[in-house]
């Protein structure tokens, strides 16, 4: 969420005391004294310089590379990034490929309307929570934005100004706290959409309990400002059928005023996308071999099959992704970019540290909202950030 009201004192070693910091950025700034990576080539520990060389001359030999990762990197850095892609006409996918990414482009398109969350604060009345676990997943979410604060139209508090409703196939954290929760069975969204749909139109709900699907909908038709924020358990189930969603949004906004905000799950994910599609027209999934190509042929799951090298920029690909697509990238030659140890840098044929952004290294990043946000470092650091260690790779190539 790019908090920018964050107070922390460091000491050696370890946070002495923080305001405003939740426990994924606690976890965050604690990182900075923990599993650190070290330049290495091959498992051997070696320079920073030797390193970079080594990566540019992986480069320059392969055939069919991949640059993938980018959602936890300044917006400086991916367009950095797209430029070396450019360069060596290589593929370039995001982890967007695989979740938020069907969502963001229909609201950076103009498919689905959108707001700030400062307009949630401010005026939303309802907010959908469905397949998502702001709880867990941001944890500042109902504090800042959503629930809990007072905004210059609900002054009267989360009590009596605000409706919370959580659509879920299990009682999460955030379900606990709402009043309005809906479990429906696991795959079942399109199915209750069609029942939220034949209620407004006058009809019985044939999906699940009659009574409670008709609470919702009243909820629903009645808000002033309605924001729903969709999470992968929503995407996942609406595989292929995404355009139910589009049609509930439209029926909504035809009686009352709805936006959508996707539940990203990382600092930046939205930038690159956005200069992704600014640049080529698409969001990811891009080869630029032989010109410019798009399609699902260039996305990590499938590019992982074909390339003999990749580089992974502040992502764990070998940890988040599905066997075979790890496999895959584990059998080619891996260049890893990152500030701290996972399973893909110890994997990787060569690693190069970087600066931790936001504290080790500044730059600008997008919000999920799409608010534009610059942060400045606030301990000096002799790495580089992920911006200038590509621009070096750059020269080098």
């Amino acid at each position: 969420m790019l908090c920018e009201d964050i107070e922390v004192a460091l000491k050696v070693g370890a946070i002495e005391k923080s305001k405003n910091l939740c426990r994924k950025g606690q976890g965050h700034f604690q990182a900075l004294f923990t599993e650190r990576t070290v330049p290495c080539i091959e498992g051997i520990e070696t320079s920073e310089e030797k390193a970079i060389a080594k990566a540019a001359e992986i480069l320059r030999d392969a055939d069919s590379p991949l640059f993938y990762g980018w959602s936890n990197s300044s917006l400086e850095a991916q367009k950095t990034g797209i430029e070396l892609a450019k360069k060596l006409e290589s593929k370039i996918d995001d982890t967007s490929s695989f979740c938020q990414g069907i969502l963001l482009e229909r609201v950076l398109k103009g498919t689905l309307p959108s707001c700030a969350l400062d307009d949630v604060r401010n005026f939303a009345d309802v907010s959908v929570f469905w397949g998502s676990d702001p709880s867990n997943s941001h944890p500042r979410h109902l504090s800042r934005f959503s629930y809990y604060p007072r905004g210059s139209k609900r002054q009267k508090g989360y009590d009596q100004d605000r409706n919370c409703v959580v659509i879920d196939v299990r009682k999460s954290s955030t379900s606990k706290l709402c009043s309005n929760y809906l479990r429906i069975p696991p795959g079942s969204d399109a199915e209750l959409i069609e029942a939220l749909l034949a209620i407004q139109d006058g009809k019985m709900p044939r999906f699940g309990e009659k009574k409670r699907i008709i609470e919702l909908a009243t909820i629903l038709k009645k808000a002033e400002f309605g924001v729903i924020f969709p999470g992968l358990g929503l995407i996942y189930s609406l595989t292929n059928k995404m355009e139910i969603f589009d049609g509930f949004l439209a029926k909504l906004n035809a009686i009352s005023n709805y936006k959508v905000i996707p539940m990203g799950g990382h600092y930046n994910t939205r930038g690159f996308n956005e200069l992704m599609l600014n640049e080529t027209g698409y969001i990811n999934q891009v080869s630029f071999k032989n010109g410019m190509h798009h399609g699902p042929e260039n996305d990590v799951i499938n590019a992982a099959k074909s390339c003999d090298v990749c580089v992974v920029v502040g992502s764990d690909p070998l940890s988040a992704l599905p066997f075979e697509t790890a496999h895959s990238l584990a059998k080619s030659k891996l260049i890893a970019i990152d500030p701290r140890k996972s399973l893909t840098t110890e994997a990787a044929s060569v690693v190069i540290p970087s600066a931790m952004y936001g504290l080790e290294a500044g730059g600008t990043a997008i919000r999920m909202d799409g608010l534009k946000i610059s942060f400045e470092p606030i301990i000096e650091s002799d790495l580089l950030s992920d911006e200038e260690l590509l621009r070096r790779i750059i020269e080098a190539v």
